[in-house]
């Protein structure tokens, strides 16, 4: 089955009733399948084919979702792209996709702009919003393309979505996620998650390139709507607002936006008694600040852990497991990651890939039809990953004796800062080109707002001169703006081992000193 039928299947059952809700314009599910149909074929018409990729640079926008179906509806894979990139690194997941088609909202139109004449796969702009500049206008394109739904052949082991994430190479790497991924994770939600029904609302108030988007397809196949908060960026008034306005039901955050959103006098403003379920993940959820919310909103807390490789759905703490009190085992496993969902295995392995005793740190270890499919163009990689039949997650933790995964450092030195990912070596290798810096390396500290921030430690060169502030501004201007050193730190060398290699473990001990998690 492909993932693009749930539309279909919903549209024939709930035609009149609403799918996405944005302002003061309902788009019934109806008018939603004819538009994804419009656009579908359009990109057939433009001469795309069957596995060919789509990227897509768009904010949280109901164009936005059907920029993600319409691709899939008709066989090709859709790259979909964090706003918050720095045009450079739009540039390269667009080429290292080989992506045909953009399609990008016009307040992104001096961003392409500035990436426009080195890709050189692109054959086709289309701007939401807007054209001009011999680019096609998306309302145009749907208008001029025939709403019959495709006839086109998927198998489920199709590449859906290409997910970018980063290793240790500090070059994103592309997840492939296919049809069958993207179901499984839809039945996981379903059954162990978050059962929806055509009564639910979904706001997007996270990115719908990330785990707001993937939390659609689940709400797709009940029939539910999804809504969207009229600020572009993450603004607790807004989405306070927007859950009145459209009675909201649920929603998907990082950890940190729960925080602000507590923190925020204005949530005292709006009746926001519709919501029932938020599911959190992508990032550290300390206790007591989960304990804060449990208290400020309510028993409507569910946890996920998964990854870009494994979307959404490894494990899951429910909504009854939150409602602890004073037990002190409840307590404990407030501060996991709960248990495997079904149709996942989890296991914690060591250095020689051998599955360790219970309560034994390790590797987190995954298999499942979750698992993606490999890495693009990464076949060195994808090996190393999918080990034996298994995902190795980077991810360091235990199980305890009743199947509770603690997740208590990383194996890769990956930082989440406000459920965004950033990867050390990317800033690593702007700061190094500095002409004043010797060496670098980056580590994430504890941050009381974002989880974690982003920390540069740097040696000078010898004779030369540079501040905080330079450094930082150095990073700003060649990456995303969230991805810069939050503070920066001079130091007269770096502790490596006999290799060589920077010992980042004893850089970041101190900073982590009487923390629950090391990440």
């Amino acid at each position: 089955m492909d993932i693009g039928h749930l539309l279909s299947r919903s549209a024939q059952r709930f035609p009149d009733r609403p799918a996405w809700m944005t302002g003061d314009q309902s788009i019934t599910y109806a008018k939603a399948e004819d538009r994804v149909n419009r656009l579908g074929n359009a990109l057939l018409e433009m001469g795309a084919e069957h596995g060919d990729r789509v990227g897509m640079i768009l904010p949280n926008c109901h164009e936005g979702l059907e920029a993600i179906l319409a691709p899939m509806r008709v066989g090709m894979t859709v790259v979909p792209m964090n706003v918050r990139l720095h045009p450079r690194e739009h540039q390269y997941l667009l080429e290292d996709s080989g992506a045909t088609i953009l399609i990008y909202s016009h307040e992104f139109r001096d961003h392409v702009a500035q990436i426009r004449e080195t890709l050189g796969s692109i054959r086709h702009f289309i701007c939401v919003g807007g054209s001009g500049g011999g680019d096609i206008g998306y309302e145009t394109l749907l208008q001029s393309s025939s709403f019959e739904q495709p006839n086109i052949h998927i198998e489920q082991d199709d590449v859906a979505w290409i997910f970018y994430t980063s290793g240790t190479t500090g070059h994103p790497k592309g997840a492939m996620l296919t049809h069958r991924n993207l179901m499984t994770m839809v039945e996981a939600f379903l059954t162990d998650i978050n059962s929806a029904n055509p009564d639910d609302v979904l706001l997007h108030a996270a990115p719908i390139t990330h785990g707001s988007g993937l939390m659609v397809f689940h709400h797709l196949a009940r029939g539910a709507a999804s809504a969207f908060p009229t600020a572009k960026n993450f603004d607790p008034p807004s989405i306070f607002k927007a859950i009145q306005k459209y009675k909201v039901t649920t929603m998907f955050v990082a950890p940190t936006m729960i925080n602000i959103m507590l923190a925020s006098p204005e949530r005292h403003n709006y009746d926001i008694s519709s919501l029932h379920t938020v599911v959190y993940g992508g990032g550290p959820m300390y206790t007591e600040h989960i304990q804060e919310a449990l208290e400020g909103f309510g028993c409507i807390f569910v946890q996920i852990f998964g990854q870009g490789e494994s979307p959404m759905t490894i494990t899951t703490l429910p909504k009854e497991e939150h409602r602890v009190g004073n037990d002190p085992i409840g307590l404990q496993r407030l501060a996991s990651a709960g248990r495997e969902v079904t149709g996942v295995r989890v296991r914690i392995v060591d250095d020689d890939d051998k599955e360790v005793s219970v309560g034994e740190l390790g590797e987190i270890a995954v298999r499942s039809d979750l698992v993606m499919k490999g890495y693009w163009n990464r076949p060195d990689a994808t090996a190393e990953t999918l080990k034996g039949g298994w995902l190795h997650t980077g991810d360091l933790g235990y199980v305890d004796s009743d199947g509770y995964l603690f997740i208590t450092d990383r194996k890769k030195d990956m930082i989440i800062s406000g459920g965004a990912n950033i990867y050390p070596r990317e800033v690593e290798e702007i700061i190094a080109q500095h002409p004043s810096v010797f060496e670098v390396a980056v580590i994430g500290v504890p941050d009381v707002m974002w989880g974690e921030s982003v920390k540069a430690l740097v040696v000078v060169r010898e004779g030369c001169y540079v501040n905080e502030e330079a450094v930082i501004e150095y990073c700003k201007e060649r990456l995303g703006s969230y991805k810069k050193p939050k503070s920066v730190e001079f130091l007269p060398g770096l502790p490596k081992n006999a290799y060589g290699k920077i010992l980042k473990r004893d850089l970041r001990e101190k900073y982590w000193i009487g923390k629950d998690k090391k990440v």
